[in-house]
This record gives structure tokens, sequence and C-alpha cells, in this order.
């Protein structure tokens, strides 16, 4: 993780408690550099009150759910972004083809155990 993921991570949760959890994720993306200015810069081009956005950031709860994503994040094998599941596989090779290939697996096992047994 970089050193400013917990901060872009706070915020993000600060921003999807005021319903705009994708338009800040688009905004922490195309910070650059990302910075505590650039993120408070980002929160504002999106519109947030920045009042309740700081509060929000600064609050333990928004820290706790972080906190939560990040143990969800460390039981299910994921180190950082993106990573991809198929069906609860991981995906290793995200090249098209070995996608296409894990989605047909998954497509072809889930036919075959809704077929009736003789």
């Amino acid at each position: 993780m970089h050193n400013m993921a917990e901060t872009a991570a706070l915020a993000a949760v600060a921003a999807q408690n005021q319903g705009k959890f994708w338009q800040m994720h688009d905004a922490l993306f195309n910070t650059r550099p990302l910075t505590r200015k650039g993120i408070d810069k980002a929160a504002e081009s999106i519109g947030l009150n920045m009042e309740q956005f700081k509060k929000d950031m600064a609050d333990p709860a928004t820290r706790q759910k972080v906190i939560k994503d990040m143990l969800d994040a460390s039981k299910a094998d994921v180190s950082g972004t993106p990573t991809l599941f198929i069906n609860g596989h991981r995906v290793k090779d995200r090249s098209l083809s070995s996608i296409q290939n894990m989605i047909d697996q998954e497509l072809k096992a889930n036919a075959n155990a809704k077929q009736p047994s003789s």
C-alpha cells in the first residue's frame, strides 16, 4: 500500500456517507499527486459538504469501516487493487482468454449442478 492509501480509504467512506462513493473513487484515481490537500480538493470538486466530510474523516466509525474492509481483504488474500474473483475463485491470469475460460468453466459447473440426477 502507498502512504496515502488509508487517507484515501477514509475519504472514500466519508464520501459514501454523502452518497458519493463512486464519484470520490473516480476523483481520487485522477488526483496526482495524491496528497491530503489533493483529497480535499477532490471532495470539493464532487460537491461534498466539506464540514461533514471533515467530521466523517475524523470519526472513529469511519476508521472502523476501513479497518473492517482491510481485515476482509486480508481474509480473502487481497493485497491490492485491482483483484478479480470469478465465482469465488481468484483470477491469477488476467488475459481475456483466461478470464473467458474461467467464466466458461463456472457456467458449465453451474449447469451440471442443476441437472437432475438419474
